[in-house]
């Protein structure tokens, strides 16, 4: 394992080993005996975006919080760049999480800090089209532009996103010209990132402590207020008693997190905050029988599905170095209206060998020739705004015969049209850039050496699932918020419609995709929601401010 060292040779500290030294509560749930119990003020299920922030303000509001997490603890001793190694231990299902029918790849963290430690560290606010068309569809209240502008700035400042200043790496920079060359626009992006070493391998962990992930900012803040870590432990079903969750019971996992070691244990609360995503929260919830009298949970969920497009450059580009995403383009994304044509945003694709040969869907003499041009291969993504469209309903959060939640995701002709005309635009600013050949992510496409050819190309294409490359890591909705009842699971400040003491606060609660990463606007609503919920639970002001530790 590589030793990273910071300035002068010292080496970069681990905030856990440390911290656990200094008297940090925390337990592995795979050592807990069968029939322990934990009990606490507040138990929130998830570290992730939701789960980390909401318990930085709860423990500094004075009450006692408990965090429960599925996945190991990983920290930065750890993390040494080993792309095996991290989607193994890092990942949902070993990054082997699919959509139902295994047409859709879905990359979601499952660890302590959840996917905030695994992600590429775009930071955008809400949109504010997003943000009116919640308002104007789903009756959420406090959610407008001008709301949320004060949560967004808090957490902007508490995780240090600003706007990247280092020159974009190759793989960004043929997007920036590409773009300059056609009239598109284009912005350099906001990242949650301190003292970034720009080494490229944010989808591995961060060895430096770099980026601003919940594990290195929210979870300590909430460990030196005393609260306190439950890790490899799954939540399993709450129990009620009348309109009120009673307890949350929970199983021991084995070290990977894959097998349940047989051991079962209770966790009882005031109140209990369920912040597991967009999967996880509306499958416990599943699991649980919990009051749902419209059947809403886990329906409307969304994916901002992403097809893919490489391109071999006459230059070297190694996108396996440097920020993943510094330069987007939104020129796409609003330009048919809110509820028109599927709209999309273009970004970057970082290249690390092992995810750049699952990408390829190559194999034999073409997946080596792929290889070989590695260095000089550049590949764009477009991520489609799924939710805001009747033929864009999104999917539905099922249960698998063992209890573990699955989303069955159909890709519409609506969706399908918008990855043929974003397989299109991202050729033609590849080529714009000075590619010397394209080639669409897809089973029946060989690269193609101009736009005409490849014009053609992806016009005969067809655009159907398992011959298509269609990913994600951006899972939204299934417990959406509102004040319609009929719509919606929570209100808009996360509370459940139908369970007293129970909050659900993460990207599940989104009534539509974002139409951009969503980190920061899960950071935002969670500030906001937990807020709200520390004043209401104390007696306080709800404009609870989150201090750095």
């Amino acid at each position: 394992m590589p030793t990273f060292l910071g300035e002068y040779g010292m080496a970069i500290k681990d905030l856990f080993a440390e911290g656990v030294k200094g008297g940090w509560k925390v337990h592995n749930g795979s050592r807990r005996e069968d029939g322990a119990q934990f009990e606490a003020d507040i138990a929130i299920i998830g570290t992730g975006a939701g789960g980390g922030v909401t318990a930085e303000i709860l423990s500094q509001a004075g009450l006692k919080v408990l965090l429960i997490e599925a996945g190991p603890l990983k920290s930065s001793n750890d993390f040494n760049m080993d792309e095996s190694r991290a989607y193994a231990d890092l990942y949902q299902e070993g990054s082997g999480r699919m959509s139902k029918d295994g047409a859709i790849t879905i990359m979601q963290g499952r660890c302590v800090g959840g996917t905030t430690v695994i992600n590429w560290t775009s930071s955008f606010r809400t949109p504010p089209q997003t943000l009116q068309y919640w308002t104007d569809n789903f009756d959420t209240e406090g959610t407008s532009e001008t709301d949320m502008a004060p949560w967004f700035a808090q957490m902007e400042k508490r995780l240090n996103v600003q706007t990247w200043q280092i020159p974009a790496n190759g793989n960004n920079d043929v997007l920036k010209r590409g773009c300059d060359k056609l009239g598109y626009e284009w912005k350099i992006i906001p990242r949650n990132v301190a003292s970034c070493w720009n080494l490229g391998y944010c989808g591995t962990g961060c060895p430096t402590n770099a980026k601003q992930s919940m594990l290195v900012t929210t979870i300590p803040g909430a460990l030196q207020n005393n609260a306190e870590l439950l890790y490899l432990t799954r939540a399993e079903h709450f129990r009620f008693n009348g309109d009120a969750v009673s307890e949350l019971v929970c199983a021991g996992m084995d070290q990977h997190s894959v097998h349940p070691t047989g051991h079962r244990f209770t966790v009882k609360a005031k109140h209990y905050v369920l912040s597991a995503g967009a999967i996880g929260s509306p499958g416990l919830l599943l699991r649980s029988n919990a009051p749902d009298p419209y059947q809403l949970t886990g329906k409307r969920t969304f994916l901002h599905p992403v097809p893919m497009v490489m391109a071999v450059m006459p230059e070297k580009i190694e996108g396996y170095y440097g920020a993943p995403q510094s330069i987007h383009s939104d020129h796409f994304q609003w330009k048919d209206g809110v509820s028109g044509p599927a709209g999309f945003k273009l970004e970057a694709t970082p290249l690390q060998p092992g995810l750049a040969a699952a990408l390829m869907k190559a194999h034999g003499q073409k997946m080596a020739d792929s290889m070989a041009d590695l260095p000089y291969t550049a590949c764009t993504l477009a991520l489609l705004r799924d939710g805001f469209h009747p033929d864009s309903p999104g999917g539905q959060v099922m249960l698998r015969n063992d209890g573990t939640p699955v989303l069955d995701y159909q890709m519409t002709d609506y969706l399908w049209d918008g990855v043929c005309r974003a397989l299109q635009t991202m050729a033609e600013i590849q080529f714009a850039a000075g590619a010397r050949k394209v080639r669409p992510m897809h089973q029946d496409a060989p690269y193609v050496d101009s736009v005409e050819k490849v014009t053609a190309l992806i016009n005969d294409l067809p655009m159907e699932k398992y011959r298509t490359l269609i990913g994600s890591a951006h899972v939204m909705g299934g417990c959406p918020m509102g004040e319609d009842r009929y719509r919606t699971v929570v209100n808009s400040r996360g509370e459940h419609h139908y369970l007293e003491n129970l909050s659900v606060i993460d990207g599940s609660v989104f009534p539509t995709s974002i139409g951009a990463n969503p980190q920061l606007s899960i950071y935002g609503q969670a500030a906001r929601m937990a807020s709200l919920l520390a004043g209401r639970l104390t007696g306080a002001s709800s404009g609870i401010p989150i201090q750095p530790v």
